[in-house]
């Protein structure tokens, strides 16, 4: 695609600036592409209603057009126009979690483009709750399409510098609003199925769905470490589905079992590896940091294993830091799956694209 200059402007997180805002909302309603925070990762953004503008995301990301968008809205009344019928279960979803990092998969109506959809007849929404976010799609005056902001498949930006590495020349404008709370996609729930399903674990936890709605479940695709390769020609239903996804450019190797076998696991690939000459990069947690401190790997620490909080909103920036460390390759050790821990998984082993080793 033709190259063009990449404007970067600050902007404050709480209280976004009137003007900056009306800067970028008018490039939105021009057909054009803004980059935006939002409190999961970094948006792509563009008028979900403008075929034309739409098209422009999936050429600046080199996305497949078998891979649906999120719309995102910042009034619930927005939804009778996108959706061409409500599920009882809205309300109830929309009052706990909006806004906030749940994205609901609701019928499509007619106004929504299927090049949005992946030609599906349903459509991916969320309201975000990111003052930037909620303030730009306001001013824009129409709802606003947004994948992550960065070329397709790689690992997902929580800083408008990582936006910059991957699509500098290719969007004109980046609202830095500063590093994003969660670090990890909103969670897509699909309501058009018999019961709502998870299909993507992310920043609302299946327990708190479930406090909710006792009967959510999660789709039996979410453990994906022996599944084979999709299609790109394959419509998907959400986002984040292929098996390889979220991924550094360089190997990530995922290690499971309990946390002694996995450090001892760990050490004795890293020494293997070192004695061929390989510089490794470790993903790990607080609590691991003085087991690897004398292998010769390069650390990065994502947190405590106690706060899965932490290790989400440090995941993508970890592994971004790794592959600008020039390590060779990247092994990470595994985290419990409660809370957000389950949506820390996904990304691991997508980005793992499977490569999953028990330790035991």
């Amino acid at each position: 695609m033709q190259h063009i200059h990449t404007e970067v402007i600050k902007i404050d997180p709480l209280h976004p600036e009137g003007a900056k805002i009306e800067g970028a909302a008018a490039l939105i309603r021009n057909g054009e592409l803004v980059v935006f925070p939002t409190e999961t990762v970094y948006g792509l953004g563009a008028d979900a209603l403008q075929t034309r503008a739409v098209a422009g995301i999936f050429a600046a990301k080199g996305r497949p057009f078998s891979d649906p968008l999120i719309v995102h809205i910042a009034d619930e009344d927005t939804l009778k126009d996108l959706s061409s019928a409500i599920p009882e279960q809205l309300k109830q979803l929309t009052r706990e979690f909006w806004p906030g990092p749940l994205t609901l998969i609701l019928p499509r109506s007619p106004l929504v483009p299927r090049l949005v959809t992946a030609g599906l007849e349903t459509v991916a929404v969320r309201m975000p709750g990111h003052p930037v976010a909620l303030a730009l799609i306001r001013a824009a005056g129409s709802p606003i399409a947004a994948p992550s902001a960065n070329r397709f498949m790689h690992v997902s930006p929580t800083t408008a510098q990582h936006v910059l590495a991957d699509l500098d020349g290719r969007v004109p404008l980046i609202l830095d609003g500063g590093p994003c709370a969660v670090g990890v996609e909103s969670t897509v729930l699909d309501l058009c199925s018999a019961v709502p399903t998870i299909l993507r674990p992310g920043g609302v936890s299946l327990e708190a769905l479930r406090s909710v709605l006792p009967e959510v479940q999660l789709s039996t695709r979410h453990n994906i470490a022996g599944e084979n390769p999709q299609t790109e020609a394959a419509a998907q239903k959400a986002p984040g589905q292929l098996l390889t996804h979220y991924a550094p450019a360089i190997p990530l190797l995922l290690f499971e079992g309990s946390v002694e076998a996995m450090r001892t696991a760990l050490l004795n690939e890293i020494r293997r590896r070192g004695a061929e000459g390989e510089y490794v990069g470790v993903l790990v947690a607080d609590e691991d940091v003085a087991t690897f401190e004398e292998s010769g790997a390069r650390v990065h620490t994502l947190g405590s294993a106690a706060i899965p909080e932490q290790v989400a909103g440090a995941l993508f920036a970890g592994m971004r830091a790794l592959e600008a460390a020039g390590v060779q390759v990247i092994l990470c050790r595994s985290f419990d799956e409660q809370g957000l821990g389950l949506a820390v998984r996904d990304r691991l082993l997508r980005a793992a694209s499977g490569r999953v080793f028990n330790a035991e």
